[in-house]
């Protein structure tokens, strides 16, 4: 898949503070894992259980380390008690977010 086809499934965009893109995930799955596209969102299975921001956390921690940035950098900006949310990388544009999401496929 090209750079400019991720970007435009995924929707990422450029913001002041790093690039942004939707997330939707699947809590309590046997392994972590990116599972493909679904609508405009990158679908992410977790082992986590949707509780006391379990999941969050480790979605931020596994995005991070799929885009090889610190933890902090990434962090759920809306959406937290819902499947769908939206993530913000900070520090990346998005066009260097969608090479190092095409990378991984």
């Amino acid at each position: 898949m090209t750079n400019d086809l991720l970007l435009s499934l995924l929707k990422i965009s450029d913001t002041a503070d790093g690039a942004t893109f939707s997330v939707q995930v699947q809590p309590r799955a046997s392994r972590i894992e990116i599972c493909g596209i679904q609508g405009d969102a990158l679908k992410v299975r977790l082992t986590s259980p949707p509780v006391d921001d379990a999941a969050n956390r480790q979605l931020e921690e596994f995005i991070a380390k799929i885009l090889r940035q610190a933890k902090s950098k990434v962090s759920v900006i809306s959406g937290a008690k819902s499947r769908h949310k939206r993530l913000l990388v900070k520090g990346l544009d998005a066009k260097t977010v969608a090479v190092l999401l095409n990378a991984i496929e």
